[in-house]
């Protein structure tokens, strides 16, 4: 994990009150230091301290090489979770913060850096006033422009599942193309042929496929796995990527029921 450059400013240790030296007394140690950061940069710092311990958890238990091979913006289900690991991570948060969490955890909080923000919210309430004026000063800053981007999702060849990943591979120069998927029922011998134009054939063996179109959490979204079987895979990959966007951009999804929502998706094949 990165840790912002002090320079920005200091972090200050704030004078901790006799109720607040009892209360911290049951607190886990990790709970003990978020509290203690205070100011702009402590802020940042809170973030940086809760999702890098999530990191560590999750590389743990899933069995990841180091706690840098987890992409804090990516989904629990797409790391790799399942109920019974989810259980574990809960397990393992709560007792190194020293604060009750529900087993829900994973599912109402669906990335490490969601819960990340949850967890600091929890632990220290309301945000410091300076990180708060900051961000409100961007806000009115940018209030003349017509349009803002406040969060994007996107799936692409190559591995990318996020904007980010697009990016580096942009950056990098690399190649998406790779060979045949081989989960998604195809016969991979019997669709090549090395004569162009036969019917039902490819002269190909590669292209830009998408990787895991097969895996879908069709109960987070409330579909039948019958239902799910029948859906169009672009429509999957739709549902995932909005609720990703939301969860990028700081939106609660279901604050958006009933209001005056515009939906605009781009696809190709």
């Amino acid at each position: 994990m990165d840790v912002p450059d002090a320079s920005h400013g200091p972090v200050v240790v704030a004078e901790q009150e006799p109720e607040q030296e009892e209360q911290e007394g049951v607190l886990g140690e990790w709970a003990s230091r978020v509290r203690k950061l205070t100011g702009k940069q402590g802020d940042l710092l809170r973030q940086k301290l809760i999702t890098g311990l999530i990191c560590r958890h999750t590389a743990e238990i899933l069995e990841y090489d180091s706690a840098e091979a987890i992409d804090s913006e990516l989904p629990f289900k797409d790391l790799g979770y399942n109920s019974l690991t989810s259980v574990e991570l809960r397990s393992r948060l709560a007792a190194d913060l020293g604060i009750a969490l529900p087993s829900s955890l994973v599912y109402d909080y669906p990335t490490p850096a969601v819960l990340a923000r949850h967890i600091v919210r929890d632990l220290v309430g309301a945000p410091d006033p300076e990180a708060v004026d900051a961000v409100l000063a961007g806000v009115e800053d940018a209030s003349d422009e017509p349009l803002a981007i406040v969060g994007m999702a996107c799936r692409y060849p190559g591995g990318v599942v996020s904007p980010e990943g697009l990016w580096g591979l942009v950056a990098e120069g690399g190649d998406a193309i790779g060979g045949w998927p081989e989960d998604r029922g195809w016969d991979v011998e019997g669709l090549y042929d090395a004569e162009r134009g036969v019917p039902g054939k490819s002269y190909a063996r590669y292209g830009g496929f998408l990787q895991g179109a097969d895996g879908f959490d069709a109960e987070f979204f409330g579909i039948s796995p019958r239902e799910a079987l029948a859906m169009d895979p672009q429509q999957r990959l739709l549902l995932e990527t909005a609720w990703e966007a939301l969860e990028r951009s700081g939106i609660v999804p279901q604050s958006l029921k009933g209001s005056r929502t515009g939906v605009f998706v781009g696809a190709m094949t």
